[in-house]
């Protein structure tokens, strides 16, 4: 019996979670390092490469947390999920009926996919690896899915699927609008629409199953079970294929939303006509076939499918914690942290997805649930537990200072960087494009003469130059549209 006591605890075994789990480990060596997760698999970060300044690259693998307990002894890793945490008495009460008293608590536990509608077996949130693969299996039976959503994870996976008609809804006038704008969507779409694919790079992933983990014969995601978020290349390795023999088919139904899902009966009920999927613009043939479950848009469309993929963001996983403790929330539902990532409560830290960042920003830097972003905030949290504890102080981390993320769609590389899509700025912007089709995409956003943000699509090898040009927010006016003029070789410049 007995509370077991640690220094420091860490909630959450994602990329924020064990991030400052490792670097805790390393700056304390003397100390147990309490990490409690529900999961027997960890995701730890390998291959991280510093591209320059702000940029990073890294994959994510799934690892059994035995691994982590073997890189860092002085890790011991919890497996069970909390109950209950009493911030005022510094205790967390685990699901297996354990107590743990902690110094410092960082609480890392993600978030979760905001789902359309809770509870429908026909609509599946994708959100981390187990989702994934219930997805697969719903698909292997599927001859058209709806996918709501235009976030990074619906891209790739419209992008990814083959044999299916998908019907792709989106809130927005252009697809990808996390990450794009319409350019650059413009820029992508041939590529969606091409019939022939590159065959897809092997998968630098690996997925250990921990024996008797896997549910048998059970292919829909439980949404209350949580699974760390998907990386950039989540899908390579899936086998994203329907039953139909044709390699691709999307129709994008824009700035729309889900009014309703009916079941068969519910639809047949209702006595209104449902969609096939168009062949041109002005098709609207009504639907002979009976579909499992239909989707009304509120552009009045109704289309029938198998299923339903919601790919709409997510929802900080604040569950277990909110009770009894007088957190302060975001308006995002995240627990707010101040600039040393520390929550309303004393000695509670949080870092990743479940936090919302409520310091003042740097003017090019904002939040986004990204793999980068959790893996330095759990770095930088570690940072700032240490140095509270320890009575020193600390300056904000440069990773701040700049928004700044790398990925691949459709086998592009992507940069993005600082406002890329003028986010906040209001109208008082302006934008300049570079295009070589089916080659690169290169936009900056200007601010004043100044540049503010930038998207780069292809080998495009400005990021460092256009990095150092918005951190150092140097006056460009006098080199106009030649910027971006690719006869001249724009670093000479700025050396």
């Amino acid at each position: 019996g007995g509370a077991a006591r640690g220094r420091f605890a860490v909630v959450g075994g994602g990329i924020a979670g064990v991030t400052c789990a490792e670097k805790l480990a390393a700056e304390f060596p003397s100390e147990d390092i309490f990490l409690i997760t529900a999961f027997p698999v960890i995701k730890a970060v390998t291959n991280f490469k510093q591209v320059s300044k702000t940029l990073e690259e890294f994959d994510v693998e799934e690892q059994p947390s035995s691994l982590l307990e073997k890189r860092y002894p002085n890790i011991r890793v919890i497996q069970s999920g909390v109950k209950q945490l009493k911030s005022d008495e510094h205790k967390i009460y685990t699901e297996d009926g354990k107590e743990y008293i902690y110094e410092k608590l960082c609480l890392c536990a993600g978030a979760k996919p905001k789902l359309i509608v809770e509870g429908n077996p026909y609509v599946l949130g994708i959100r981390d690896t187990d989702s994934a693969q219930a997805f697969q299996k719903n698909l292997a039976q599927a001859e058209r899915i709806v996918v709501v959503g235009n976030g990074g994870i619906a891209l790739e996976l419209v992008y990814e699927i083959q044999g299916c008609e998908v019907i792709w809804a989106i809130k927005d006038k252009a697809i990808g609008n996390t990450f794009f704008d319409a350019g650059a969507a413009e820029f992508l779409i041939p590529k969606l629409t091409a019939e022939s694919r590159e065959s897809p790079i092997e998968c630098k992933r690996t997925k250990y199953t921990v024996e008797g983990t896997e549910e048998k014969g059970r292919p829909t995601a439980a949404s209350d079970k949580l699974g760390s978020a998907l990386g950039p290349d989540w899908h390579e390795g899936l086998h994203l294929k329907g039953t139909k023999e044709f390699s691709h088919k999307v129709h994008i139904e824009i700035l729309c939303e889900v009014k309703k899902i009916h079941l068969q009966q519910e639809f047949i009920q209702l006595q209104q006509t449902s969609l096939t999927f168009p062949k041109g613009e002005k098709n609207v043939e009504p639907d002979e076939v009976l579909w499992p479950v239909y989707v009304e848009l509120t552009n009045g469309k109704i289309y029938g499918c198998n299923f339903i993929v919601s790919a709409t963001g997510v929802v900080p996983n604040v569950e277990p914690f909110l009770d009894g403790n007088n957190f302060a929330v975001g308006e995002d539902g995240g627990l707010k942290v101040d600039k040393h990532m520390h929550t309303s409560l004393p000695d509670v830290y949080a870092a990743g997805d479940i936090c919302t960042a409520a310091w003042e920003p740097s003017p090019v830097w904002h939040q986004m649930r990204l793999w980068t972003q959790a893996r330095q905030m759990g770095w930088y949290a570690a940072k700032c537990m240490a140095a509270d504890a320890l009575g020193e102080s600390i300056d904000m981390d440069f990773s701040f200072e700049l928004f700044a993320h790398i990925t691949k769609f459709f086998n592009y590389k992507v940069v993005v960087l600082g406002k890329y899509n003028a986010q906040g700025l209001g109208s008082d912007h302006e934008l300049m494009l570079r295009c070589t089709k089916g080659h690169e995409y290169v936009k900056v956003v200007m601010q004043n003469g100044r540049m503010m943000g930038a998207v780069l699509i292809g080998e495009t090898d400005l990021e460092e130059t256009f990095e150092n040009l918005i951190l150092n927010q140097m006056d460009l006016s006098a080199y106009g549209e030649d910027l971006l003029n690719p006869d001249i070789d724009i670093e000479d410049y700025f050396d």
